[in-house]
């Protein structure tokens, strides 16, 4: 029965939330309701499962918010500029993955902790979105066939949560189906027999950065077409809900350890927990109270692994 709670017992309390909504929340279940709420949770949902990537490999990955908000200001820049839509997509999708390259080179080849390095990777991120832009967003007019990527509906759902479950199933897949997912979870667990054992442990921590780079890339281009807009700081809130789902998500199904489905569903519970608070009237700060409280019960529950990430102990 211990086993069994610690495996599965945040999920079941995010369903006795989701159940409370659905009881006290003003048409919380409503379906169109209950769609926007897995079309909201999206974004975070792919960037956590970057931030996933990087934490497997025993690393942390800090700057992925403001990479995402450079890539999408240079991806709303060109289009703007006349350039044509894959080559702006291309152009947003390249820098998310530059980034997470620098922090990779950074950790392992100059050995910086990934702590420091997101860090300064992230202001630099910030300041060339600034320059890129002078602090103003790119507004107006857009192509309609780029802002389907992030609007249209497919047989009734948002395409956003097709981008979501299509990037949650590969993760999936790659980290529990091939010899590289498992060499990068060696990696993480046990760096030390993971070298012995022949697994590059250097390849294995900057593929695991480069990735988090490249979903934030990926989000970038999608929070662009969705919102018709890039400005400099547009994917900055997603750091802490994206941090927050996928240590929430270290406390279900393999518990202590980063993993695709309980960062998935940590971003649902956040996304219901959100939406449920505003439609009983709570005020904006109690969200990030509730937010608060779950980052501090998560690291609580898997101090070890967060501290060898951060620390590198």
């Amino acid at each position: 029965m211990r086993g069994f709670v610690q495996t599965y017992g945040t999920a079941l309390a995010g369903v006795a939330v989701f159940l409370f909504f659905v009881a006290f929340a003003p048409n919380f279940a409503n379906p169109i309701n209950l769609l926007n709420i897995l079309k909201q949770v999206s974004f975070l949902a792919i960037l956590g499962i970057g931030f996933t990537f990087a934490l497997t490999t025993g690393e942390l990955d800090l700057s992925f918010a403001n990479l995402a908000s450079l890539a999408a200001v240079a991806t709303g820049g060109l289009i703007h500029s006349g350039y044509p839509i894959p080559i702006a997509i291309l152009a947003g999708l390249a820098i998310g993955i530059a980034g997470g390259a620098l922090n990779g080179l950074l950790v392992t080849r100059i050995k910086v902790p990934s702590l420091i390095a997101t860090l300064a990777t992230a202001s630099i991120a910030n300041g060339f979105a600034f320059f890129l832009t002078a602090g103003v967003a790119f507004v107006g007019r857009w192509d309609p066939s780029f802002v389907a990527l992030g609007r249209a509906h497919v047989a009734g759902i948002p395409v956003l949560v097709l981008w979501m479950a299509g990037v949650a199933l590969v993760a999936l897949f790659v980290l529990k189906n091939t010899r590289l997912g498992i060499h990068m979870i060696c990696t993480g667990e046990a760096e030390e027999s993971a070298r012995l054992a022949g697994i590059s442990v250097r390849l294995m921590k900057g593929l695991g950065l480069t990735l988090s780079g490249a979903l934030a890339g990926v989000t970038a281009v999608l929070l662009t077409a969705n919102l018709s807009s890039a400005a400099p700081t547009m994917a900055g809130d997603y750091l802490l809900t994206a941090i927050a789902a996928v240590l929430l998500g270290m406390t279900m199904f393999e518990p202590g350890r980063p993993n695709v489905l309980g960062t998935l569903v940590g971003g649902v519970v956040i996304g219901v927990l959100s939406n449920g608070l505003i439609l009983m009237g709570a005020d904006y700060y109690v969200q990030d109270i509730v937010l608060g409280l779950i980052i501090i019960g998560s690291v609580a529950l898997s101090a070890s692994t967060l501290k060898k990430a951060a620390f590198g102990v």
